[in-house]
């Protein structure tokens, strides 16, 4: 392992901790958190995968917002990732991906970017200062060195600092015991329905980011590998109220070793969250820090991108079917879009438009 190996895994941290804060927010326990970093470890040096999982603010997004509470939350991150580890396990990703089709996925990608962009605005005009300078340092900063790495450290910590200036006091962080608890799950209709949103989500997520960090190492990625323990290692945190941990863009891709990267920062992620360190971080770190990550990552990269996918990829009424897919997307969840889009393809083939 070298140096750079060492300093890829630390950054990518970086991203890690204001994301497991923003989950906190939600209710999920941080100690629990690290039992899926352990497996998402486990599963890489078992299959020799380079594709780190961590926290992804796509997922916390839709599942703070399709549970009304904890159970609800941790059911739907469980359920989901049964649906995704047996999806992985029988290798059939592609052709639920297939089925689907390139712009039906992509346009529901690019509504859930418009969905975290919305949150980023939402957080800004919770918290002013905080967000606006979350806002501005995230944007300067994106188009200064296009890196997220940079972007969500620099907008995290001067946005805090601003936050903390402005109070001179610690925020009240509702404290956590050390305590492994099972977690039972329940089902109603908003569980169910946010289980196939999430796992709608997870697809598109683990096909685009998996390649994308496969390419920084120049391999063909395993897909249906990172499928399986991003799967089990959501079902052995949310059992004991632990937040979901999914497929990221991460810059350990491009290490020298990113597997011995990609393992490091699963270890240090499974340390901060064991010893009791985050709680004490999110102290003084506000959720609102993270608004302008969230926007950048949502208005600027993820929705353009793969808007311009769908859309170029589409001929004839499959502009209509993109264009209806993202839309509900946007207003809903990925599920309902994927839904939409098919219903509006089975609509235009039926009547001929």
């Amino acid at each position: 392992m070298t140096m750079q190996d060492i300093l890829a895994a630390i950054a990518v941290l970086f991203n890690g901790i204001p994301m497991m804060i923003f989950a906190m927010s939600y209710g999920f326990l941080a100690a629990p958190t690290a039992f899926g970093f352990m497996v998402g470890a486990g599963g890489m040096l078992l299959f020799s995968s380079i594709l780190p999982i961590s926290i992804q603010a796509g997922t916390i997004t839709l599942i703070g917002q399709m549970g009304s509470n904890l159970k609800e939350r941790l059911s739907i991150a469980l359920f989901s990732g049964v649906i995704m580890a047996i999806l992985g396990f029988f290798g059939v990703l592609h052709e639920v991906m297939d089925f689907a089709g390139v712009t039906i996925i992509r346009a529901m990608m690019a509504g859930v970017g418009i969905i975290l962009a919305r949150v980023g605005i939402t957080m800004l005009k919770a918290n002013l200062l905080t967000g606006a300078v979350s806002f501005v340092v995230a944007l300067v900063v994106w188009a200064w060195t296009r890196d997220l790495v940079y972007v969500i450290v620099t907008s995290v910590v001067i946005s805090a600092a601003a936050n903390y200036l402005k109070d001179r006091k610690p925020i009240e962080v509702k404290s956590q015991k050390f305590e492994i608890a099972l977690h039972m799950p329940m089902i109603n209709v908003a569980v169910i329905r946010g289980t196939l949103a999430l796992a709608c989500l997870t697809i598109g997520s683990n096909i685009a980011f998996g390649n994308i960090t496969a390419g920084m190492a120049r391999v063909t990625p395993n897909i249906d590998h990172l499928t399986i323990y991003s799967g089990i290692a959501n079902i052995a945190a949310a059992l004991f109220g632990g937040a979901p941990a999914e497929a990221i863009i991460s810059p350990t891709g491009a290490a020298p070793n990113p597997l011995a990267a990609g393992v490091l920062l699963m270890a240090l992620m499974t340390i901060v969250l064991l010893t009791g360190l985050l709680p004490k971080i999110a102290r003084y770190v506000p959720m609102q820090s993270i608004a302008g990550f969230l926007f950048v990552i949502g208005g600027i990269i993820t929705t353009p991108a793969n808007a311009a996918i769908a859309f170029g990829a589409a001929t004839g009424s499959e502009v209509l079917v993109s264009g209806i897919t993202l839309t509900v997307t946007a207003l809903t969840d990925p599920f309902l879009g994927l839904i939409a889009g098919l219903l509006m393809r089975g609509a235009a083939a039926l009547f001929g438009f």
